[in-house]
């Protein structure tokens, strides 16, 4: 999350830190703000041996405009190689970046963020001065940052929690996992606390609650950083497309979740007794992208998700817990935000987005509240595919128009969620958001995993023959046959990502093969039967689920030792 503060037009001189993030030389002057026209923010999110990403974010304190120009220059040898949300051109070292159609207009105080891609070699110093349609801007002093950035604002709040710091290991799930033959080779790994229902906050069936992980966490942390990663997720009329993750909570229990599940998660959070701990909470998976894709005329809507979009429910519910938890200032809220198979397409990509801004500036809720967004959570989206582009052709047909990809803009995880931040931060979200991505079960390893593209006999033989994700199809979410364990959590891999995590423990079950009575609220989804045809958010195929599973959240071993076979990187 960035929130910056601005300095002095003149008096302002730019230093390069080793992450190239802007570092103002005098403090900042609230009371002068009024008088400058304009204020730009230049930050380096991500740098490697040959290039960097960068993002900027301009302020205009003048009269409205319908349009805009941004000028700066470079003192080395920088090139711009791609850019978004802005027109950029370069003529040696001076830089334009320009309104889109989209974002032309720029309200007296209001902001717009673009961002892009560079090339260059030896050193990468940073401009020192910034034009708005010729007017001469001071730039921001860089405190906040970018994701993957190390930087603090006063509160203390960092722009990456994971960056320099060690990650929570559940003591619960790291038993189960070392008792796996096999498993002590992960049981060491970070994981996700689910608190998936109001027991839980105490401890449920004899199982730790939320301040016994916390004091764990203290105990592991030691000198150092550490963050303590939760899922919260309960809001009333929980995941409305799918019934082995239904809740406890009725449609219309608003009411109850606020003040039985979100007043006591927060109330322990803000315990002084954790301010060291750098706590990331997971906001209620599943259920603000249904609303987008389940609702209306679509083949795929339910009659629950179009009661949800009716009541207003799972916004009010999501922007309370994002005013509540954001208040906390060791806490950092990440949104979630479904996965490429679930919104990158054209009629999902920008509703989403538009509706994540709703919820997050809902119930006293602002965007400062949001420090970013996860993707894939609990689900098996490749992270990358390597084999085929969104760009290839076979024969003269797009890869978009294959079985497989059926016309979604993106084929993997990492370019969605790269390009989906994008699209956030143009809709009014902070600059500095980072990303996550659950990587605890997209590896797609073993015998299955190709070696290279499939053949070019037909577009679809391209595809599939070349893919790492063997799932029958992309909307298949439970308990999948042939998966393994994805990248290992890891802070800052990418431009953009805050840091690859396993939010959903390897080993536990996404819902039960067959029903199973049980006090917790979860239901039977057809989607975990092996033997079911499907529906048309799986486009009527197979489930490809693995049979015998228990309910949602037990441990499932079969499970757990078919993910660490087909491992990828390999164990």
């Amino acid at each position: 999350m960035s929130r910056t503060k601005s300095a002095l037009l003149g008096a302002l001189v730019l230093l390069a830190g080793a992450s190239g993030t802007a570092v103002a030389a005098v403090p900042a002057d609230p009371a002068g703000i009024a008088a400058i026209p304009c204020t730009v923010d230049y930050k380096v999110q991500n740098q490697w041996d040959a290039g960097f990403t960068a993002a900027v974010t301009v302020t205009n304190n003048s009269a409205a405009k319908t349009s805009w120009s941004v000028k700066w220059a470079y003192a080395g040898n920088q090139k711009v190689t791609s850019g978004w949300n802005a027109k950029i051109s370069q003529s040696g070292t001076a830089v334009t970046a320009a309104n889109e159609t989209y974002n032309g207009t720029l309200a007296t105080g209001g902001s717009v963020s673009f961002g892009f891609n560079a090339s260059y070699s030896g050193t990468n110093a940073l401009p020192t001065s910034f034009t708005l349609d010729g007017v001469t801007c001071n730039v921001d002093d860089g405190s906040g940052g970018g994701g993957g950035g190390g930087g603090s604002d006063p509160s203390g709040r960092v722009d990456n929690p994971y960056a320099g710091a060690k990650v929570y290991v559940n003591p619960e799930w790291s038993a189960k996992a070392a008792a796996e033959t096999g498993g002590s080779r992960i049981s060491n790994q970070p994981t996700g606390v689910w608190l998936d229902r109001i027991a839980a906050i105490n401890g449920a069936s004899g199982s730790m609650g939320l301040r016994a992980h916390l004091d764990a966490a203290l105990a592991q942390k030691g000198s150092g950083e550490e963050v303590v990663q939760l899922v919260v997720y309960d809001l009333p009329g929980r995941d409305c497309a799918a019934l082995a993750s239904n809740g406890e909570l009725g449609p219309t229990e608003i009411d109850k979740y606020k003040t039985q599940f979100i007043d006591p998660i927060a109330a322990i959070l803000a315990d002084s007794k954790y301010a060291s701990l750098r706590i990331v909470t997971t906001i209620e998976i599943d259920s603000l992208p249904n609303l987008v894709t389940n609702t209306g005329s679509r083949a795929t809507a339910t009659p629950q998700c179009d009661t949800m979009l009716a009541n207003g429910n799972y916004v009010k519910g999501v922007g309370y817990a994002l005013a509540k938890l954001g208040a906390i200032p060791n806490v950092y809220n990440y949104l979630d935000a479904g996965h490429h198979g679930w919104i990158g397409w054209d009629d999902n990509f920008g509703a989403s987005a538009t509706l994540f801004k709703q919820a997050a500036t809902s119930e006293g809720a602002t965007v400062d509240d949001v420090a970013g967004f996860i993707t894939n959570t609990a689900n098996y989206s490749a992270l990358k595919e390597n084999n085929f582009t969104i760009n290839d052709t076979v024969n003269g047909t797009s890869v978009r128009q294959s079985k497989w990809v059926d016309w979604n803009r993106y084929v993997d995880e990492l370019s969605f969620a790269q390009a989906f931040r994008n699209q956030l931060v143009s809709v009014g979200f902070n600059s500095g958001i980072g990303m996550l991505i659950d990587t605890s079960r997209n590896g797609w390893g073993g015998t299955a995993r190709p070696t290279g593209p499939g053949a070019t006999t037909s577009v679809d033989t391209y595809v599939n023959g070349g893919r790492y994700d063997r799932r029958i199809h992309v909307g298949n979410w439970c308990n999948q046959a042939g998966a393994g364990l994805g990248e290992r959590p890891q802070a800052s891999p990418a431009a953009g990502i805050d840091a690859y995590v396993w939010m959903k423990p390897p080993g536990e079950s996404d819902g039960s093969s067959s029903a199973i009575a049980n006090d917790e609220g979860k239901g039977f989804d057809r989607m975990c039967d092996p033997t079911y045809t499907g529906n048309p958010r799986n486009n009527n195929n197979m489930s490809g689920a693995l049979p015998n599973a228990p309910l949602s959240g037990h441990w499932f071993s079969a499970q757990f030792q078919q993910l660490m076979t087909n491992a990828y990187p390999p164990l």
